[in-house]
């Protein structure tokens, strides 16, 4: 195998975690904390967090929705739209960010780290990346289609680190306006980065899901590494 992969356990003050840890080929390298979507460390999260790890970081995931239940995967049909939307509204935001800052610290206390360390999430993991980096627990933050960034441009003066946001140019869940206040918010500052994908969808970036646009997730892909290299 190109990388070595198991779940590990991080111990909050209401209980304990999972979290699903890659490492590359080589044993080390800087750090990546990996922030899923609505439906959980499912296949696909797990397959991103080995691609980054395959192109040499060492990858920590942690389980968002463990307090409703441990370690939930769901699909993308109806009925995993669903019970993703009941868990991402029953999820205490707050605890879900102290959950990642125990997350960072564990990563950190890996012997495999090597390095900086970034943020990468997806959808309602792109939101809570944002907010990762305000809080300035990373040094460098990537959000894919992160939903409600636009409703929390007040923290944007407290994000001090590279930031790099990925948006669909066809995304049926944040409009366009959404995506150009957020652009103008942050347009004199030149660390942060946006980058909008032409006709692309929600969740242009999974593969395992109709809305994947191949083109798209290869440039963002391309472009997020090329982001990682320049500020790890």
């Amino acid at each position: 195998m190109s990388v070595t992969t198991k779940w590990i356990d991080i111990q909050a003050a209401d209980g304990t975690f999972g979290a699903y840890l890659a490492i590359p080929h080589t044993g080390k390298g800087p750090g990546i904390v990996l922030l899923q979507e609505i439906f959980g460390v499912n296949e696909h999260i797990r397959s991103v967090a080995e691609q980054y790890a395959a192109d040499g970081y060492v990858v920590l995931v942690p389980d968002l929705f463990w307090r409703s239940g441990s370690r939930i995967e769901l699909g993308y049909d109806d009925a995993g739209w669903a019970r993703a939307v009941e868990l991402m509204k029953a999820t205490d935001v707050a605890k879900a960010q102290s959950d990642i800052a125990l997350t960072v610290a564990a990563l950190k206390a890996q012997p495999a780290l090597d390095g900086k360390l970034a943020v990468i999430g997806y959808c309602f993991g792109g939101m809570l990346a944002y907010n990762t980096a305000a809080n300035g627990l990373v040094d460098a933050a990537i959000a894919y289609y992160g939903g409600g960034i636009q409703n929390q441009l007040q923290r944007a003066d407290e994000i001090n680190v590279p930031l790099l946001m990925h948006f669909g140019g066809a995304d049926s869940h944040i409009p366009p306006e959404a995506v150009q206040s957020i652009a103008e918010r942050f347009e004199n500052n030149e660390e942060v980065e946006v980058h909008v994908y032409p006709g692309a969808e929600h969740g242009f970036n999974c593969s395992h899901r109709s809305s994947y646009n191949q083109r798209a997730a290869a440039e963002a892909h391309g472009n997020s590494l090329t982001f990682l290299s320049d500020n790890l």
